[in-house]
């Protein structure tokens, strides 16, 4: 699909059907997300995607009873790292080097560069940062479901700590950063024949 015709065609669904996306079709969508850019290339995030209803449930009184969380295909959960370290630069180090057929100690000044730019950041800034980069990533993930005709909601609005607690993210060093419901529109959905709003260019973009 065009870009701005599947940008234009996606909005923020209420309701799904019960429709799963397929398979291959989900795996092109990671695979997209995957390829979503991130600062010095770190990704200090992970992605969870679920269509289990019986953890879609216990998560749902934790997203304000949000019925988009139960009733779609899949539920895909952004988390980011809560402790972005040196040794998180090293595995980055050791993962280009491999991709690059490089030495990790040819990439010494760039890892030292990294470093020096993580360690001026205290604990609460590495977080943020953390969850802008995961939210670099859904905003990738959004714009590839649009063009793959695959329907989205992202939500912003859900209990953090019962989100970490049932799906055990401390344990896996990460926190929750934003969820998206994703599937197929249902016909009925009230939000599907209202106009897109959004500001106008001139209003918006400032040239200078």
């Amino acid at each position: 699909m065009n870009l701005l015709k599947a940008l234009n065609w996606r909005y923020a669904v209420n309701t799904f059907t019960q429709q799963t996306i397929e398979q291959p079709l989900l795996d092109e969508l990671l695979e997209a997300t995957r390829l979503s850019p991130s600062s010095f290339g770190l990704q200090p995030y992970r992605i969870l995607v679920t269509r289990s209803e019986q953890l879609r449930r216990k998560l749902t009184p934790y997203s304000y009873g949000q019925e988009k969380v139960l009733h779609c295909s899949h539920l895909v959960i952004f988390a980011a790292q809560t402790d972005v370290s040196e040794n998180t630069v090293d595995n980055y180090i050791q993962q280009v080097a491999s991709a690059q057929n490089v030495t990790p100690t040819s990439l010494n000044d760039y890892a030292d560069k990294i470093k020096q730019a993580i360690n001026t950041m205290s604990r609460q800034q590495k977080q943020q940062w953390a969850h802008q980069q995961a939210y670099i990533a859904l905003g990738n993930m959004l714009t590839s479901a649009a063009i793959l005709n695959i329907d989205t909601c992202p939500i912003g609005g859900f209990d953090q700590r019962g989100f970490d607690d049932v799906l055990q993210l401390t344990s896996m060093g990460l926190t929750t950063t934003v969820i998206c419901s994703i599937g197929v529109r249902h016909p009925e959905d009230k939000n599907s024949q209202r106009p897109k709003v959004r500001m106008n260019l001139q209003d918006l973009v400032t040239e200078l």
